[in-house]
């Protein structure tokens, strides 16, 4: 069992193959942290790691002057008993103190994952895939209870953290913080890693050096956010995408999140992430629990690929979950860019004959079929079918769609109303807002209470119905704002720092239902695009809609910077029409492609002012995915060039068997007579040869594996060219290369 307890020295050592995990009882009771890194062999005791000299200025627990809490590394701490820096713990009591002193009481090993009730979380399908320690820890003075959770998985170099809280005393207690992970890291030499952005431009590498103080991103919109992510890295400064040591850590949770790395004055590293504490708090009453969600935490002595590959097959098969986990997904169109909200169900199915006559699979109908839905103003809440638009209904639409051998699929943004709405003018109380203050609006919606169970009921039958009665194949899930004037009639005064979280647990329990009503139902998460792109979505949509900005150039940046923890499956891609609609900008069809191959690919366009040329290259692009789909979503991901450090992208994925590989080879901007160009093309068996096809099936030649990773493919393009006939290349130009085993 890859948890071993050693009685006399009270350590904890959790490993497997690649890491190790050592944590320690300390001299008052509470949890030390003594090592996370590569796999270490195991001893009985590593408390030579427990270093606490006497240090001005710091206050000691004991007489002797031998035990600080500022001065040694914590799991899980807490504020003002000797340690100033910031807490992973804080309970204020009923005499307003928030003092604790949680001590070890008991421990359990046990085979395989316990869920966590209400939350999304990674798990297992057989008890020999992970292994889970819970360390119970007892406040005597409060007689509140938590137990620290820690899951090692065997085949991933990955380990899962929660925290669960019991009241086992008699008088309530408000948690004020309540972070789902602590990590004191012995130094500071690191680069902090986060990954920023706004609408339009999600998800962009950031990267600084930490220095002393805090370093921190995190979320108080109600969601994750287009802003941050909540996930980050720790990398030593050599660290690149194939070589060095990192840490990734990463918030399953869709919520107000915080992720931060204090460094103090004797340069040790402390890392937490979990529930954003601003305008957090729970009352904790006698005999109630609350649970933290569950923060999963990486190791890599390998460079960065390595680190996001953990995250990748951890997320791909024991988060993600249901019908189409291991399933290709299907290539859509959808009618949003091609009709707005102009459109009938003669329009509909034009463009979905069209899309079916390329090859598409999936019809999605977008906004605007519902109620008095004929503008952003009106309609949202009222989840019936408008039948002026629609005289056959969702269901008639649906047949049709069905017959021409297409699966058909519904936008939906249920979390949201206008008050031009048979909704809102039947339960105005139904919004979330402060009394006697007035509601703030975005995008003309306001944003419904899913911390009432009424509220989330209400809705689930409307959309259940729906579903149903439209044998709906596809469900786009959309959230156009985020939340202000938090605050429900439904709780006391002293809840209101719930709401947040209430809220997020009810999006989570209205996902679940309707996931167990239709098992079958694809859903596909969508926040104005991706501003709410996390791993706690992963857990209910197995995809995402990565941002609405769709122009290949900037895809290129934002597909790159979502790789580093999440897979290509996950990642909606679409192809839309150009100019572009966020940033004007023409590029080439081709180019267009072969960004959205790198993902679940999808068409956004009205193909009825399409070209025949170009309706031929689409369907071109249809077939030559349908071939690779398997490849390019499941396939093993290497960022071998990046964005954000030059003019060039390149992207490569290898089946899991290593006999197929697709590189994607991507200019931003052309360059004049330039250097001849190789690339490397690692994760291909050393001794086998391929044969290496263009992209429309040019062959490239016969190389081995081995010639491949250190000398490299040729990939010098022809923008030098003097001739006007000759000349292909331009600004936003691609090249992709399949890689076949003979």
């Amino acid at each position: 069992m890859p948890i071993k307890y050693h009685q006399t020295s009270q350590e904890f050592h959790l490993y497997n193959d690649h890491i190790s995990y050592i944590i320690k009882v300390l001299r008052n009771g509470q949890l030390g942290q003594l090592y996370f890194g590569a796999r270490v062999p195991d001893r009985d005791d590593h408390g030579y790691l427990v270093e606490n000299d006497y240090r001005p200025m710091m206050s000691y627990v004991y007489d002797d002057y031998k035990f600080s809490l500022g001065n040694v590394k914590q799991e899980y701490p807490s504020y003002g008993t000797s340690d100033y820096r910031m807490p992973a713990v804080e309970l204020k009591q009923p005499n307003g103190s928030t003092i604790t002193n949680f001590h070890y009481v008991s421990h359990q090993i046990s085979a395989g994952k316990p869920t966590l009730p209400g939350l999304p979380a990674t798990y297992t399908e057989d008890d020999s895939e992970a292994t889970t320690l819970a360390v119970t820890l007892r406040d005597d003075l409060t007689k509140v209870e938590m137990v620290l959770y820690y899951t090692i998985f065997t085949d991933h170099d990955a380990i899962a953290r929660s925290v669960r809280f019991i009241n086992q005393g008699t008088a309530p207690h408000q948690l004020t913080t309540a972070m789902s992970m602590n990590l004191d890291l012995p130094d500071d030499d690191y680069d902090w890693v986060q990954f920023s952005g706004a609408w339009g431009r999600e998800r962009q590498k950031k990267v600084a050096h930490l220095r002393p103080g805090i370093q921190s991103v995190g979320s108080t919109r109600g969601a994750s956010s287009h802003m941050q992510n909540p996930f980050v890295i720790l990398k030593r400064p050599h660290t690149d995408e194939f070589q060095g040591a990192a840490y990734g850590f990463s918030l399953i949770y869709s919520g107000n999140f915080l992720a931060q790395a204090e460094v103090d004055a004797y340069k040790v590293t402390r890392v937490q992430m979990g529930i954003n504490p601003f305008h957090f708090s729970w009352k904790l009453k006698p005999g109630e629990s609350f649970q933290t969600p569950e923060a999963v935490m990486a190791y890599t002595s390998k460079g960065l690929n390595s680190l996001s590959q953990t995250f990748h097959r951890l997320y791909q098969t024991r988060l993600a979950r249901g019908y189409w986990r291991d399933r290709e997904r299907p290539i859509l169109i959808n009618n949003w860019e091609a009709t707005y909200f102009d459109f009938n169900e003669e329009k509909l199915l034009r463009l979905a004959k069209q899309a079916q006559r390329l090859g598409v699979e999936l019809f999605v109908l977008d906004d605007g079929w519902f109620g008095e839905r004929t503008k952003e103003t009106a309609g949202l809440g009222d989840w019936w079918v408008n039948r002026d638009r629609l005289p056959d209904g969702i269901s008639g639409l649906s047949k049709k769609i069905h017959q021409l051998g297409m699966l058909f699929g519904l936008w939906f943004e249920p979390e949201m109303v206008n008050k031009d709405s048979d909704l809102y003018r039947n339960h105005p109380d139904y919004i979330i807002q402060t009394p006697d203050r007035h509601p703030s609006q975005g995008r003309r919606q306001y944003v419904l209470d899913f911390s009432r169970q009424e509220v989330v009921d209400y809705i689930y039958q409307l959309v259940a119905k729906v579903i149903k009665d439209g044998h709906v194949d596809y469900v786009k899930w959309d959230m156009n704002r985020n939340i202000t004037e938090c605050y429900s009639a439904a709780y006391r005064p002293d809840q209101q720092g719930e709401i947040f979280h209430r809220y997020i647990l009810g999006v989570y329990k209205l996902y679940d239902r309707l996931i167990k009503a239709f098992p079958k139902a694809l859903f596909e998460s969508c926040a104005s695009g991706g501003g709410r792109f996390d791993a706690g979505m992963l857990y209910y949509a197995p995809q995402a809609w990565t941002s609405d900005d769709s122009d290949a150039g900037e895809r290129l940046k934002i597909q790159t910077g979502t790789s580093y923890c999440y897979p290509t499956s996950a990642m909606g891609a679409h192809v839309s029409v150009c100019p572009n609609e966020q940033v004007n900008r023409v590029t080439p069809l081709k180019t267009r492609g072969d960004v959205a191959f790198f993902g679940d690919l999808g068409y956004e366009l009205d193909l009825g002012k399409l070209t025949g040329a170009e309706l031929a290259q689409i369907k071109d692009q249809i077939t030559f995915m349908k071939k690779y789909r398997r490849l390019f979503q499941f396939g093993r991901f290497y960022r071998l060039k990046t964005p954000f450090e030059g003019n060039f992208t390149a992207w490569l994925v290898v089946s899991p068997d290593q006999r197929y590989a697709a590189l994607g080879y991507f200019k931003m901007l052309n360059d004049v007579n330039a250097e001849y160009r190789l690339q490397q093309i690692p994760g291909l068996l050393a001794d086998q040869e391929y044969q290496v096809k263009e992209e429309g099936g040019q062959d490239c030649g016969y190389y081995y594996g081995q010639e491949l990773a250190n000398i490299g493919l040729v990939v010098s393009d022809a923008e030098s060219e003097q001739s006007a006939a000759t000349k292909q290349v331009t600004d936003f130009y691609s090249r992709l290369f399949i890689f076949e085993a003979k």
